[in-house]
């Protein structure tokens, strides 16, 4: 009886598991989702994380990307390899909303929910960088302190390459974590269009 009702209890967990698809921005990698991942592991759900191109361990290089769909590549490649009758709940963070909007344009049967955390989000009518173009014009370059913004040689010279300074991790991101967790990203980089 004990073995049957412990089987019983694990089809219950398996059947009302979700499978959350975590994906980071800008300057980051899946590195910065390993303590949520360990919550919703304790609580019997399910998580992917994806280092999207040319960030995190991803060995892709940044002038290797130029289009959305590059850098989203990873995820893209990621949705398409589910059953066809298996949803995820896809979360993302910061730029990580512009890869977010692709996916669900390309794969809504496999989306049950996309959660847009303090992340941005595309409209229909206009480029998918209009967005990050708008929060550039509405905020005073010296904000981003000692971030970099740099173009590298490519078929298209309106790429820009972004890396986050430590300054900036350290007194806008992640002023309240212990100061090892900055550095981590610097590692990181990623691209807007």
């Amino acid at each position: 009886m004990q073995v049957l009702t412990g089987i019983k209890t694990t089809m219950v967990e398996t059947k009302n598991q979700k499978h959350f698809v975590l994906v980071h921005g800008a300057c980051h990698g899946a590195w910065c989702w390993q303590k949520f991942k360990t919550l919703l592991e304790s609580a019997s759900n399910r998580v992917t994380l994806l280092d999207l191109a040319a960030s995190g361990a991803n060995m892709k290089a940044i002038q290797d990307v130029e289009t959305l769909d590059e850098y989203t590549e990873p995820l893209l490649e990621f949705l398409a390899s589910l059953q066809p009758t298996e949803k995820v709940i896809l979360v993302g963070h910061s730029l990580g909303g512009l890869s977010l909007a692709l996916a669900m344009e390309k794969f809504p049967e496999k989306i049950a929910v996309a959660v847009f955390l303090s992340a941005f989000m595309p409209d229909t009518t206009h480029k998918p960088s209009f967005v990050l173009d708008q929060y550039n014009e509405r905020t005073p370059a010296d904000s981003w302190l000692d971030t970099q913004f740099l173009p590298y040689s490519s078929s298209q010279s309106h790429l820009t390459t972004m890396f986050f300074g430590r300054k900036f991790l350290s007194s806008k991101l992640y002023q309240l974590s212990p100061p090892e967790v900055p550095f981590l990203s610097t590692s990181s980089n990623s691209q807007l269009h």
